[in-house]
């Protein structure tokens, strides 16, 4: 078998596959299936905040959804999978691989010019695959801070900060992988960089709050077709 698969191989598979399933551009597909181009509407990004904004709820949502499956998918496939063929690593190596791939995927997907959405819902995704402790730590950060501003992008970045601080609370306590560790501050410098924009327009007082409303333009639009 390893004459004819080179070691590296799995480690192949597993970045190549996790990247083509993290590149799905969901929020563009959900776009184009209502008759609009998401990159040109609202704050032009793909992802689940403007596609709900864009699209209304049941759209945003289900974005969200298949956002939040493509970064958890790759880790329990990947993790999984090196276990049943006997991979030497460290435990949490593949999953590790699998997500920063998905996240890289989903940021930049090859199939609409490297321009994907921020990574929220997929970073969320990949976190309950390797660390559920640390997500759920997380989570409440993200809804004490949205709750308290209604940015949702102040929100996402705060979680982001959070995510490095629970797992290193994590390795110190139980001794977890070192390796979680350095996948946790990758993924937060990720979210935050791909936040670059709107860090400008909070700078400028243009970044938008998030309301309570539900878009009826595009359902219209999208029965009329």
């Amino acid at each position: 078998m390893q004459q004819v698969f080179p070691l590296y191989f799995p480690w192949l598979l597993i970045v190549f596959g996790s990247y083509l399933l993290g590149s799905i551009p969901t929020g563009f597909l959900a776009g184009r299936l209502c008759g609009v181009d998401l990159r040109t509407k609202g704050s032009g990004n793909i992802g689940a905040t403007n596609a709900l904004r864009v699209l209304g709820k049941s759209w945003g949502y289900a974005v969200f959804v298949v956002d939040f499956l493509k970064g958890l998918l790759p880790v329990l496939i990947a993790s999984y999978w090196s276990g049943q063929i006997g991979m030497i690593h460290p435990a949490s190596a593949p999953g590790a691989l699998a997500a920063l791939c998905a996240l890289l995927g989903h940021s930049f997907p090859v199939w609409i010019g490297f321009k994907g959405g921020k990574g929220i819902a997929s970073s969320a995704g990949a976190m309950v695959g390797l660390f559920p402790a640390a997500f759920l730590f997380c989570l409440g950060i993200w809804m004490l801070v949205f709750t308290i501003s209604r940015y949702v992008s102040v929100a996402s970045m705060a979680a982001a900060f959070a995510l490095p601080v629970a797992v290193t609370m994590l390795y110190l306590l139980h001794k977890a992988d070192w390796l979680a560790l350095v996948v946790s501050i990758l993924m937060a410098v990720l979210a935050i960089w791909r936040h670059r924009a709107n860090i400008a327009r909070l700078r400028a007082g243009t970044e938008p709050r998030f309301e309570k409303k539900d878009s009826k333009k595009i359902k219209v639009k999208s029965k009329k077709r």
